[in-house]
């Protein structure tokens, strides 16, 4: 499976923001970010200025980037919200939102989405019951996850659920340490997504 290698910290230098990639520690003063508020690179402090399509580009690399999706999963999760009814932005970031990898996330269970993405592959969770290691899989509204019961006394994932009390979740997602099970009670709306993110110029650029 393909998946980018390099420092994820040069990705939050060159969209000029934070992306959250290393959980806990870009809220600190280790935040590249913090560090060095330019793009890397031998020509990072010099002045850029986009055309349109630059524009259109660096927005939908921060999308990719922020989910941890390639250009070709991604080029399809587009194609798939253009056909379903609704603003095709919109339902771009609704079926993002609603990755396996992105809800663990989102639900307080890993630092980051890069976390979440490992647990996932590892088998720490189960989706209705049945073993899930897809971080791309597409939740639906009332599913359940709970922690794979041969797992649920590992290190990343009880520390989680004994923190998870002190997180404030999405509104279309719930989760009970005590029975430690999280559920999927809606669909993410636009509102739901606290992101820096104008889903209308990615609609442009693949529009062109």
């Amino acid at each position: 499976m393909a998946r980018y290698r390099g420092s994820v910290c040069r990705l939050c230098r060159r969209e000029g923001i934070k992306l959250y990639l290393k959980g806990s520690r870009c809220e600190t003063a280790k935040c590249a970010i913090e560090k060095r508020a330019y793009p890397p690179g031998q020509h990072g402090q010099g002045r850029t200025k986009f055309s349109e399509y630059g524009v259109q580009l660096r927005e939908k690399q921060k999308v990719k980037r922020i989910y941890g999706v390639l250009e070709k999963p991604f080029r399809n999760y587009f194609f798939a919200a253009d056909k379903k009814k609704g603003v095709t932005g919109e339902n771009l970031l609704q079926n993002l939102e609603l990755r396996f990898d992105n809800v663990i996330y989102r639900m307080g269970l890993a630092p980051s989405r890069n976390a979440a993405r490992q647990l996932v592959r590892h088998k720490h969770f189960t989706v209705n019951g049945k073993k899930m290691d897809v971080p791309s899989y597409i939740l639906k509204q009332g599913d359940i996850i709970t922690p794979n019961p041969n797992k649920s006394k590992k290190k990343p994932v009880n520390e989680a659920i004994v923190n998870i009390k002190e997180k404030t979740l999405p509104e279309w997602l719930s989760f009970d340490a005590d029975s430690k099970q999280g559920i999927v009670q809606g669909m993410p709306t636009r509102d739901d997504v606290k992101l820096p993110i104008e889903e209308q110029l990615i609609v442009e650029l693949y529009s062109r």
